[in-house]
């Protein structure tokens, strides 16, 4: 068995693009049996709760010259990978506290991978407010899951506090990052051709 720990965030793009290139690694490697879990990371802990307005957020850490073509190498790499980057439609850059919290759930559950994926699908296809409770409460019914009652406590906030920290302490500053069987690092959106080589050499070991 070999474990993946994926560090990423719902509200980074590379992290959507990783998650599809890690997709494609494991059909390329099915002779190994391996188990992914998706651990949270805040790609800006700054965020406020109620999210902020995507345009002037960007414009104020990039500048509006520089975001004409800042997502261009993400709108290449999407078409390569089938990743339906929909830039123009978002309009928030939500805080993910609750999304890591949701992601939490569906692990319990079974439905990580599923929720995953919606989750990116909904921000970076749809433009939809992963910070908003209407929005995870109608990703989790999509699954099966009821969690209406847990996202308006504060169950588990502490917990995925705790993981972001742990990861902040291992010294990840960046994201996605692949840690395999809890000794091996791989930052970045690698191909995934590189990532099933990888996973092959470290099985062979």
């Amino acid at each position: 068995m070999i474990t993946i720990d994926v560090i990423s965030d719902v509200i980074c793009p590379w992290c959507f693009l990783g998650k599809r290139r890690l997709d494609k690694a494991l059909t390329l490697i099915p002779e190994l049996e391996v188990e992914v879990v998706y651990r949270p990371f805040f790609l800006d802990p700054s965020i406020p709760p109620e999210g902020l307005d995507r345009h002037k957020y960007m414009a104020d850490k990039f500048g509006e010259e520089r975001l004409k073509t800042i997502h261009d190498p993400l709108i290449k790499a999407g078409k390569e990978d089938g990743v339906p980057y929909q830039f123009d439609k978002i309009t928030r850059t939500p805080n993910t506290l609750d999304a890591h919290r949701l992601i939490r759930w569906a692990k319990v559950a079974e439905r990580q991978m599923d929720i995953v994926e919606s989750l990116f699908v909904a921000y970076w296809r749809d433009g939809k407010d992963v910070g908003d409770h209407a929005v995870l409460n109608a990703l989790a019914k999509s699954i099966d899951l009821d969690v209406a009652s847990d996202l308006s406590s504060d169950k588990d906030k502490n917990e995925v506090m705790q993981e972001v920290a742990r990861a902040q302490q291992m010294g990840i500053s960046g994201v996605p990052t692949f840690i395999i069987n809890q000794k091996y690092g791989i930052s970045g959106a690698q191909s995934a051709e590189m990532l099933a080589g990888a996973l092959k050499d470290i099985a062979a070991k």
